[in-house]
């Protein structure tokens, strides 16, 4: 009876803490705009050092490994989505690194200390020595070559990965794994034993790729399961979008974010379209769910592709100020995509604004006020406070005089203005307040009602 209580009490404790998780949007770095499919140890313990030696205090905290990191990544098959063949007798190559229970292992080219079958776990120790978090990125399903090896799954008598892959479902853009078949004995059982092992390394955080568009519920729903029941909080991320509205609330019950659209790149017209997107699912998010506008663009990209060739970001200064902008005054979460150790200083004045991360961060209710085909409005409300963050955007290639009365905003006439990227006050204002913005610019303000 005693052990039965201990092992309750562990299951409550763990789904209180998975409900807790989240609950402000997520901060980190992720490996994939810079690295692609190729990022090696070094490397990311390289941005974890950075991280916690710069911008650790002001509230970054995850780091993250994308993309393929059981794969060798061969001569020729950095930029893109690599490949597997199949061989005569149905075998795969490049083979991914995989256990005797279908379960993907880190390659050990890329990740040395993953020698001996140890996984992710020391390069997990280390980032958590750092005080930080440590997360994945993970293919929805089983791998096909799983299936073709008719591995066993773990915690079943007998069960095979054969069994339990629906081989019609699959990725439109990587060959590597086939869908589950949630209705089969097995399925959940996999997925149980695939959040065990992750557990077991100390992941915090694991994004699930090929997941959200189309929508894939039950296997939505089994990870969740499967995170409720391995004994540790870990985050758990959507990708791609768009995922669909209509879904809204399976999402928000079963994930804490997800993508609202595909991949987002530092190009000026994605901004416009992502604010669209945005409007979409206004409302929705909140403590432990967030919709994802993806990562940022800011600093050194595409260093072993995916997209286009090696490059600071193609934003201006101006665009990279918006660009932050929205993604705080929309309360996405917030995950660095360029390589830290190369981040230039306004890169790093962007990451280490405590006034704007305070936007996305410490608010609710975002919201667009006004949004046409020159400019936008956007606002939110502190948290606990009569303030309104609002943030104004100029889509134009000029400089554009952007104006907005209160009562637009609020019940007052009068409030002081405070502009949280310059960090100082600009006066007390009756009624309205309008000032230019830049070409592609924007300006963030905290409105304190007098």
């Amino acid at each position: 009876m005693k052990i039965l209580l201990v092992i309750l009490i562990a299951i409550f404790a763990s789904n209180v803490q998975a409900q807790q998780l989240a609950q402000t949007p997520p901060m980190g770095w992720n490996s994939y705009n810079c690295f692609g499919s190729a990022v090696h140890e070094d490397e990311v313990k390289a941005n974890a050092d950075y991280m916690a030696a710069h911008l650790k205090p002001y509230g970054w905290q995850y780091i993250v490994v994308d993309f393929l990191w059981a794969y060798d990544n061969p001569p020729g098959s950095t930029v893109g989505n690599p490949y597997q063949s199949s061989l005569r007798d149905g075998s795969y190559i490049p083979w991914l690194s995989m256990d005797n229970y279908g379960r993907l292992l880190p390659n050990v080219n890329k990740f040395p200390s993953a020698f001996g079958g140890k996984g992710f776990k020391p390069l997990s120790d280390y980032v958590h020595s750092l005080g930080l978090k440590f997360g994945i990125h993970v293919m929805r399903g089983i791998p096909r070559q799983a299936v073709w090896a008719k591995t066993k799954v773990l915690g079943t008598d007998g069960i095979t990965a054969d069994q339990i892959a629906d081989t019609t479902s699959t990725c439109g853009w990587l060959n590597h794994m086939y869908g589950l078949d949630m209705t089969k004995n097995g399925s959940q059982q996999y997925l149980n034993s695939l959040l065990q092992l992750y557990a077991s390394w100390g992941v915090d955080f694991i994004k699930v790729d090929d997941i959200s568009r189309p929508y894939h519920q039950a296997e939505i729903e089994g990870y969740k399961k499967a995170i409720e029941n391995c004994g540790r909080p870990i985050v758990l991320s959507l990708s791609p979008g768009a995922t669909p509205v209509k879904d809204s609330s399976n999402v928000i019950a079963n994930a804490n974010m997800w993508r609202m659209a595909d991949d987002f790149w530092d190009n000026w017209k994605e901004i416009i379209a992502m604010m669209n997107y945005a409007k979409q699912w206004q409302g929705i998010g909140g403590p432990g769910h967030w919709p994802d506008c993806d990562m940022l663009q800011i600093g050194k990209l595409s260093k072993r592709g995916p997209v286009g060739h090696e490059r600071y970001s193609r934003f201006t200064n101006d665009e990279l100020r918006t660009h932050f902008t929205f993604w705080c005054i929309y309360q996405s979460p917030l995950m660095m995509g360029g390589n830290l150790p190369e981040d230039r200083p306004f890169d790093d004045s962007l990451l280490t604004n405590e006034e704007v991360i305070a936007v996305d961060q410490n608010a609710e209710n975002p919201r667009c006020i006004f949004q046409d085909s020159t400019k936008a409005i956007w606002a939110s409300n502190v948290l606990n406070s009569k303030q309104i963050n609002i943030a104004l955007f100029n889509f134009k290639d000029e400089a554009e005089t952007i104006s907005f009365p209160f009562k637009n905003i609020g019940n007052f006439k009068k409030a002081r203005l405070r502009d949280l990227w310059k960090r100082n006050d600009i006066g007390i204002y009756k009624n309205k307040f309008q000032q230019t913005v830049n070409a592609h610019g924007t300006l963030l303000l905290r409105i304190s009602p007098q």
